[in-house]
């Protein structure tokens, strides 16, 4: 069977069921037992169907070792439970440190840590001149969608999450939204993105409300496979992983239908995580390419939509904070943390007992903070 073959027995949705042998009460991702996610999370190409992500034949970014940072982060990767942390400042490593069993060989999942790279595939079909405009309306490219809750929304508003289309995104609720929504059997003949996405219902003017929604970006990838006419594997390929210097090969999970799924699940290594970090940093310009028009990054990791938290935004899949930074995010504790003022990628992988929590978060960022002070010292 190839990877991209007959996949209904082996891809069940990556956030709501698997393949292979699981206990009737442990069905679902979201709903696995903390030992099972730190040995799977690095593994998951065994028990999904993933389309695959070539490194081509190009060289490696070097990433040689820096001046090491003096920081005892031990305590931190045990109580939370964290496979891997990286920190690169002016193209060096800092800090490199391995939990869980993950070694610097593995791949590890990203959840939506994968809606950054999304983003950047949209600005790649710009600058190929495979999607003309963010103000283009959808319906434009995905026409099954008219006539709906997403009738005049625009690309921009996916990518912003400001639709204004009803969504549950409650990872603890079997019955949400995003736990359903490739679980529920598609309407004949249509993608079942687009199938379950056709029918959520508006609730807002699109560009008045922003609310997060795995949903759109799945549609957002949806859209960049049709304007490109490629998987969007390929094209990640094409365009970043091949040209970027990445180390290894990566991994896009599919769903039952064998297409990619945009808002989740790309499987990739902490240092070629580090390199998509660098990537965004240094404004879209890979090995010595430009893959997205310039000012790209700018504009995807400003904040364009506000979240109702002090300091912090939304802009193209990124999530922003003040005064210049930007982070791709996950749940279970996946996060690319990009500072320009001190040139600086700092990247966490974990398998958190929760898919998200407050004190998680406060956990991280304190980290973050020692991180910062060692830097700057």
């Amino acid at each position: 069977m190839t990877i991209r073959a007959t996949c209904t027995a082996l891809a069940a949705l990556v956030l709501t069921g698997i393949a292979g042998p699981a206990p009737a009460q442990d069905t679902g991702l979201l709903f696995w037992s903390p030992e099972r996610r730190e040995a799977q999370f690095r593994n998951m190409t065994a028990i999904q169907a993933h389309g695959p992500v070539s490194r081509g034949d190009g060289p490696v970014r070097a990433l040689p070792v820096g001046t090491p940072l003096d920081l005892d982060i031990e305590a931190h990767m045990q109580a939370e439970r964290v496979a891997g942390v990286l920190v690169i400042q002016d193209g060096q490593i800092r800090l490199e440190r391995y939990g869980l069993g993950m070694t610097a060989a593995d791949p590890w999942v990203s959840f939506s840590m994968t809606k950054s790279l999304t983003s950047t595939l949209v600005g790649a079909a710009i600058r190929d001149g495979y999607i003309e405009s963010l103000d283009d309306p959808i319906t434009d490219y995905i026409p099954e969608m008219a006539g709906g809750g997403y009738e005049g929304v625009t690309l921009r508003q996916l990518l912003t999450m400001t639709s204004g289309v009803q969504w549950n995104e409650d990872y603890a609720d079997p019955n949400s939204d995003v736990a359903r929504m490739l679980t529920t059997p598609p309407e004949p003949g249509l993608d079942a993105t687009v199938s379950y996405m056709r029918g959520r219902a508006r609730v807002a003017e699109p560009g008045t409300r922003w609310h997060y929604s795995t949903g759109e970006t799945n549609l957002v990838g949806v859209l960049v496979a049709r304007a490109t006419g490629r998987p969007l594997s390929q094209y990640l390929a094409e365009t970043i992983w091949s040209r970027a210097g990445m180390e290894q090969d990566a991994a896009w999970a599919m769903d039952a239908q064998g297409r990619e799924i945009g808002g989740c699940c790309v499987s990739a290594t902490l240092r070629d995580w580090g390199r998509v970090g660098l990537m965004a940093l240094e404004d879209g310009v890979v090995g010595g390419t430009r893959i997205v028009p310039e000012g790209w990054f700018g504009e995807a990791t400003r904040k364009q939509a506000d979240i109702g938290t002090p300091g912090r935004g939304y802009g193209y899949q990124w999530w922003t904070r003040e005064p210049d930074q930007f982070e791709a995010s996950g749940i279970f504790g996946q996060w690319i943390h990009v500072d320009p003022s001190r040139r600086m990628v700092v990247v966490v992988l974990s398998a958190w007992p929760t898919a998200i929590g407050p004190d998680r978060s406060r956990a991280r960022f304190d980290l973050l903070s020692r991180i910062r002070a060692a830097v700057d010292n």
